[in-house]
């Protein structure tokens, strides 16, 4: 394995590394001062202007190698660039969850029409998506319980149920839902589930109330919905009735590596944070940093943010070699330790900066927030090393004795 990046990359992460400097670390003052003012789920405008730079940079769609040639690997780099300012990089180089795993949904499993309609103005960074699957009734890390109904009527389906924590509902661009539920519940129990495209403005669709994550409200969202018999066109099904767990598996692969790499990139920041504020502060007669006992976090920190991005970057290597399901193993390897990292990273960088670690006086509280997050999204922790532990029990060593 040999993960020394290629010139491209090396020439995609200068440019993703001059665009953060000169544009979006400048940017994040103005985009909280407008939310600040104006509603947390507005859209400010500094985010178009940045859109419209990231595109004259050529740093745009760089999470679909269809589009834009570069390897897992090669990507995994500029995801974590962008996960030092992950609220506002991410969706500046239209690679935002959860519109890049729906992008990559549609590039699989779309019609030409539902390609038109919506992969196209996805990919232009003119709407905003979401994805309706978890459920506040049921533990929906078992995608089997899902008990969402899609029926079938005529030319239409009718969907009645509850889902919450959907991510982008909150956003004022969102404009279309990829919703999973039962079309056939006497199925096999993998192919009970369908997914269709849901209009956000579809009747019957109410959006009941945006969840907090330890408080903060995300300027997309995390919403609660209920469909009561809202009815859309057959011809907005994803792939063939009973795909839907098919179509979830494939959608979240690739989305755990970008994930962990923003990870990595949050780490990184709360480390130079830290850094930076052990060299500035004086206690008891001396910089922090000269103290032992910072020392000792700075180093453990440098040491695991190393090893989390090494086993991401083996995960990506698997994946451009031999698809997600070669690295499925790795992948739910890297769903847990990289956000596990991320938080140690963090919690550390708080304890230096003491009561102003706490304060949105510095990201690192909101970093603490959404890194404890990423341990539940896409999967918490526990389902994950279920899966690793289930691959080690089958696997043969070489020896035991």
């Amino acid at each position: 394995m040999d993960f020394a990046l290629s010139a491209q990359a090396e020439d995609y992460s200068s440019r993703m590394w001059d665009f953060m400097r000169e544009e979006v670390f400048p940017a994040e003052a103005e985009w909280a001062s407008y939310l600040s003012e104006h509603g947390e789920h507005t859209h400010p405008p500094v985010m178009e202007r940045l859109k419209e730079s990231a595109r004259e940079r050529g740093l745009w769609n760089l999470f679909l190698p269809k589009l834009s040639g570069l390897s897992n690997v090669e990507y995994a780099a500029i995801a974590e660039i962008s996960g030092w300012s992950p609220v506002i990089a991410p969706e500046a180089i239209n690679c935002q969850a959860p519109d890049t795993g729906n992008m990559e949904t549609l590039e699989l499993f779309a019609t030409p029409e539902q390609r038109t309609q919506w992969l196209e103005p996805l990919l232009r960074g003119e709407i905003r998506s979401a994805f309706a699957m978890t459920e506040p009734d049921v533990a929906s890390s078992d995608a089997t319980n899902i008990e969402t109904r899609i029926v079938r009527d005529g030319d239409d389906y009718v969907i009645n149920g509850r889902k919450w924590w959907i991510t982008g509902v909150a956003d004022e661009r969102c404009r279309v839902l990829i919703v999973m539920g039962k079309t056939d519940p006497d199925a096999a129990p993998h192919r009970q589930q369908s997914m269709v495209l849901v209009p956000i403005d579809t009747p019957g669709l109410e959006v009941v109330r945006h969840l907090p994550i330890f408080g903060y409200q995300d300027q997309h969202g995390h919403s609660e919905l209920v469909f009561r018999d809202v009815r859309v066109p057959v011809a907005n099904l994803l792939a063939e009735e009973g795909d839907g767990f098919t179509i979830a598996q494939a959608r979240l692969g690739p989305g755990r590596i970008h994930h962990a790499m923003r990870a990595i990139g949050m780490a990184e920041r709360a480390l130079a944070l830290l850094v930076d504020r052990a060299k500035s502060r004086v206690a008891f007669g001396q910089h922090l940093s000269e103290q032992g006992v910072v020392r000792d976090l700075i180093a453990q920190s440098r040491m695991e943010i190393d090893q989390a991005r090494l086993y991401v970057y083996k995960t990506a290597w698997l994946i451009d070699q031999y698809g997600a399901k070669g690295a499925r193993t790795e992948i739910a390897g890297i769903k847990v330790a990289a956000p596990a990292m991320a938080l140690r990273v963090i919690d550390r960088a708080i304890e230096v900066f003491g009561a102003m670690g706490v304060s949105d006086d510095v990201p690192l509280a909101y970093f603490y927030a959404w890194a404890r997050v990423l341990r539940i999204v896409d999967g918490p922790d526990a389902v994950h090393r279920r899966s690793i532990a289930r691959e080690e029990l089958r696997r043969v060593p070489p020896y035991v004795g």
